[in-house]
């Protein structure tokens, strides 16, 4: 445990100090990617509806075809900001400038004409309009400008305070020339914001300026303006710490920001999202009063021609119109996007934590595992960045959790290559352990020969299965207890095998897979695999022995004893028949085996000796080659098992015709009475092949009433399927049952 704490803190420490250097020093490098990702986290969510009602008034293409090219004459302006004034509403905010005289108005034709008289002045009229509406009208600042221009500025209603101001922190934009609406329009407006917009290096806008400084004076941005004029508030805070601005403060409102004091901007949805009509429905009273009634509007276009779209991370054609309508929206529902100071430190302990947490699942649990949960991990991070950004408003970095994610999972998977590479003499030492030493020795003496190679030979083939494994199990206190409870059974099992001259193919959980015959020649190998098989069942009571008498097996002896077995019970498969065996797999990853029907056919033999109460059935090809003198046999059943249509013999041995050592592997009966219950038995089985059922069944129930007899199954079994055929006679009775089953 404490080499894998250690391999832990090996990998923690340097990947993670890697990647929070790279945040802190050079995060700015990944800033373009951090926010095409982030992107992508925008169209996940869609749209939403917007919180507030504002209404986008659209100087659109239909608009266009009634009043001809924009700019049109100012009355016509004028007539859509009187008639949304009439019909009840809020605030009206002009996305378009006026920075040039209205070329229709009369007065121009006038003095042009050098005429006499009053003519009507566009421009006066407008102004007129704007003082007596609740309009916010719009100026741009121009940013390029290196060297200061003194203009006139427009009024500030509002008091700005800036709190926590210094020499060191004073990133807010500044500007150097500022473009306004001519005096007529600038001068009448109780209230102005500029619209100007900042977008980062791949063009997309995510952040707009909400304040602006020019001569040494804040001025807002319309959407600010707006917001600010819906709440109410004359004072406007803009708060410092020494990074920069950190926020804007509305009375109990807080705007966050980033050090320049631009927003970022937590976007509705795509083009259209928030409600548009049509300028010209405006200018001809088409609408109900309820539609803008205390609404918050914002004039502006959509129309293409007039170089009013922007790029944004839901749509490339969005209309810069609806940038104010996020602002606002975001102001008001106060649901603002920001990176707040702190952030820097939960996103360099989020890195930690990952690295730390994936470092410690490749120390803990096998390569091929962690491979299937990254996926989860990446998604629970998608799940937190997604729930700061949307649901807190925090917009944590994105990459580098990613990024420590994936090199972690690339560094841990070298370093395991490599100590998979030092252990590998190791494994194989161990491998050599747990199988025949032939099998090794082969190897090592004939590497260059094809005696691996897959070839047919013949061989007897053993499996054998633990009984009531699920129930062990379940009863261990834990799976290290478990683990040693199997090599108590497997070690003798296995040194059985490999003494007889058989190869442990597989243990597959408490199942073992033996063969005899191969890659060496053994004669007789079907007795011999035999005698391992009465070798490993004589073994199973000094084995029980020892466990019943060990601590750590208490709980499972007395589950054992609860269902009247002993804790290790076993069942075994034999048969003798032409496979192909060698070395088989990939050329990466290959393993010296068995394959052929003579491997199922064992295995199905193995399966069935729950069927017959037997503990070790074999079929008529091994029970052929055996010497008749050596084994007590009982003849089981003609059968057709699963997949096959051949019938074939399935023999129970019961035990070594003398026992071991005197002892016999059945308890309740001598060797006498044994024999003298197979002799009815025999009979019995005699009258059942003959079709003499009635003769056949008497035996077998006086078989069935016996005290001591040896199997509790086989006569029932034999009784059912009597009655059967008395009941229903057969046509051809050839003695054959079919299995239908594996066991």
């Amino acid at each position: 445990m404490f080499k894998k704490i250690l391999r832990i803190v090996a990998f923690t420490i340097p990947i993670s100090g890697m990647l929070v250097f790279s945040y802190l020093f050079f995060g700015k490098y990944y800033s373009s990617i951090d926010n095409r990702v982030r992107d992508l986290f925008f169209n996940y969510r869609g749209d939403i509806q917007p919180k507030n009602k504002i209404i986008i008034v659209d100087i659109d293409e239909k608009s266009l075809d009634r009043f001809g090219q924009y700019p049109w004459d100012r009355t016509i302006l004028g007539t859509v900001l009187e008639n949304l004034t009439k019909s009840g509403v809020g605030i009206i905010g002009l996305d378009v400038m006026f920075p040039e005289e209205d070329r229709t108005s009369p007065h121009r034709f006038a003095q042009k004409m050098g005429l006499s008289g009053e003519f009507k002045n566009n421009d006066q009229i407008f102004g007129e309009i704007v003082a007596k509406t609740p309009t916010v009208v719009g100026y741009t600042f121009d940013l390029n400008v290196k060297e200061f221009i003194e203009k006139p500025t427009p009024m500030i209603s509002a008091t700005f305070i800036e709190k926590g101001l210094n020499a060191d922190n004073d990133f807010m934009i500044k500007s150097n020339d500022i473009i306004l609406n001519i005096p007529q329009i600038q001068d009448n407006s109780g209230s102005s914001g500029f619209f100007n917009n900042t977008h980062d290096s791949d063009g997309i806008i995510r952040q707009v300026p909400l304040v602006i400084k020019y001569n040494d004076e804040i001025f807002s941005s319309l959407g600010f303006e707006m917001a600010r004029l819906a709440l109410g508030i004359d004072k406007v805070t803009v708060n410092y710490d020494p990074n920069g601005i950190i926020g804007l403060s509305l009375g109990d409102k807080f705007v966050p920001t980033d050090r320049y004091g631009r927003q970022t901007v937590n976007f509705r949805g795509a083009g259209k999202t928030f409600k548009y009509m049509s300028a010209v429905d405006i200018y001809d009273m088409n609408f109900s009063r309820d539609e803008v009634e205390n609404a918050i509007v914002i004039v502006g276009t959509s129309a293409s021609g007039l170089l009013d779209i922007r790029a944004m991370p839901l749509d490339n054609a969005y209309p810069g119109v609806e940038i104010h309508a996020n602002v606002i929206d975001n102001i008001l529902a106060g649901d603002n996007l920001s990176r707040p100071s702190w952030v820097e430190g939960y996103d360099t302990t989020l890195i930690v934590l990952i690295v730390f947490f994936v470092s410690v699942l490749f120390n803990l649990i096998p390569a091929n595992y962690v491979l299937l949960i990254l996926p989860i991990i990446a998604f629970g991070v998608s799940a937190e960045i997604y729930d700061k950004l949307f649901n807190n408003g925090i917009a944590i970095n994105i990459i580098f959790p990613y990024l420590a994610l994936l090199s972690t999972t690339i560094v841990a998977m070298i370093i395991n290559l490599f100590f998979e590479q030092k252990q590998k003499k190791l494994i194989k030492g161990k491998f050599a352990a747990k199988v025949s030493p032939a099998v090794m020795e082969d190897l090592i003496k004939n590497a260059d020969s094809d005696v691996m190679v897959g070839h047919e030979r013949e061989i007897t083939v053993m499996f054998s299965d633990m009984r009531n494994f699920t129930n062990i199990s379940e009863s261990m206190p834990s799976a290290k207890v478990l683990i040693e409870f199997l090599n108590e059974y497997m070690d003798p099992m296995t040194e059985i095998i490999v003494k007889s001259g058989g190869t442990v193919d597989k243990f597959i959980g408490d199942a073992i897979m033996a063969y005899w015959n191969a890659p060496l020649d053994v004669s007789d190998h079907p007795d011999k695999a035999v005698s391992a098989v009465m070798d490993q069942l004589h073994a199973t009571y000094p084995l029980n022995e020892r466990i019943k008498k060990d601590p750590r097996f208490t709980a499972t002896v007395k589950m054992a004893e609860k269902m009247g077995k002993e804790p290790i019970e076993i069942g075994m498969g034999l048969n003798t028949g032409v496979a192909v065996v060698g070395e088989m797999g990939s050329k990466g990853r290959s393993d010296y085996t068995a394959i052929g029907d003579p491997i199922n056919l064992s295995a199905r033999l193995e399966s069935l000796c729950k069927y017959y109460d037997s503990k070790c059935n074999i079929s008529n090809f091994t029970k052929s080659r055996l010497p008749e003198d050596k084994y007590i046999y009982r003849f089981l059943d003609l059968v057709t098992v699963k997949g096959k249509s051949e019938p074939i013999e399935i023999w129970q041995v019961i035990d070594y015709d003398g026992g071991q050592n005197g002892h016999y592997l059945f308890k309740k009966a001598t060797r006498e009475e044994l024999q003298a219950e197979l002799d009815k038995y025999n009979e019995a089985i005699a009258f059942y092949k003959h079709a003499r059922f009635g003769e056949s069944i008497h035996i077998f129930r006086e078989l069935d009433a016996l005290e001591n007899k040896t199997n509790k199954e086989i006569y029932k079994m034999y009784i059912e399927r009597c009655e059967h055929y008395i009941d229903n006679p057969p046509e051809h009775f050839n003695g054959v049952f079919k299995h239908t089953t594996k066991g």
